[in-house]
């Protein structure tokens, strides 16, 4: 600024102050009326810091709190489809299940051994898994399917593998048949989980909870989610009813449970079959 001028009054207290060429004057104007104010240095307002609301100058409901991360230890349902873990210790979770992390989070292949891979391999059961570990939180999801949180103190869960979102590391799995089932039968393999720790399931659609002991039970094998790895289980085939029970192959077997215990089944048998032809 070199040039004798009318400038923004520096001080804030006039709008326009008369630069000299060489300093500010006492000449001072506001909405074209002109006057005169010693100009002191001191006097100036202290810049304004920029702002460190992430969400300045924005509204709405994404904006407003109403998605903001629910805070906690451990794994939290950030809402009914999206599960939050804040990492206490290493947990293991569906391969590409992960949507978000925040921290210095390593994931890493989590194979199992070669005893669960090839059983893996033989009887179909899905389940691949990572190992997460480091500090932060992660994100993790499964085409927008409900998230469930179990906990287990010294017990047992026998899983479909497909439904199996993520779990404690300390918690000892396994891929087991379905007890009463056999290899004719068909995806009659399901993931068990032993110890103490979480577990967070995923089930497609709202699911109900069945109580075994209350009256002889039967699940389709494809709707089956979880169930108490204390049940007896043996399978029943409906060959008759044919096209009539459950979506298959033409054949119909259910799962039938006895003895205390839960049964999760959900609203879906899983996407339709492909068309023959």
């Amino acid at each position: 600024m070199t040039n004798a001028s009318w400038q923004p009054d520096p001080s804030g207290q006039f709008e326009l102050r008369y630069w000299d060429g060489t300093a500010w004057t006492e000449h001072v104007s506001t909405q074209g009326v002109q006057s005169t104010s010693p100009y002191d240095p001191a006097a100036a307002p202290a810049p304004v810091p920029p702002s460190t609301d992430a969400f300045a100058g924005l509204s709405g409901e994404l904006v407003d709190g109403t998605y903001t991360e629910v805070e906690g230890t451990g794994p939290q349902k950030q809402n009914d489809r999206l599960l939050r873990v804040r990492i206490e210790e290493p947990f293991l979770a569906k391969q590409g299940a992960m949507v978000a992390y925040q921290g210095a989070v390593d994931f890493a292949y989590q194979g199992g051994g070669v005893a669960k891979f090839i059983k893996k391999s033989l009887t179909g059961e899905r389940l691949s898994l990572m190992q997460v570990s480091g500090t932060g939180d992660v994100f993790l999801a499964d085409d927008a399917k409900h998230v469930h949180i179990l906990k287990l103190t010294n017990s047992g869960l026998s899983v479909s593998g497909g439904s199996v979102l993520a779990f404690s590391a300390s918690l000892d799995w396994n891929v087991e048949r379905v007890r009463g089932g056999s290899m004719a039968a068909g995806g009659l393999f399901n993931t068990s989980l032993r110890g103490t720790g979480w577990v967070a399931i995923t089930t497609d659609g709202l699911p109900v909870v069945l109580n075994a002991s209350e009256a002889p039970t039967f699940a389709d094998a494809n709707a089956l989610v979880a169930w108490s790895i204390n049940l007896q289980t043996h399978i029943k085939s409906s060959v008759t009813a044919g096209a009539l029970i459950g979506r298959g192959s033409g054949e119909a077997f259910q799962v039938a449970f006895t003895g205390q215990g839960f049964v999760i089944v959900q609203p879906s048998e899983g996407p339709p079959p492909a068309p023959k032809g």
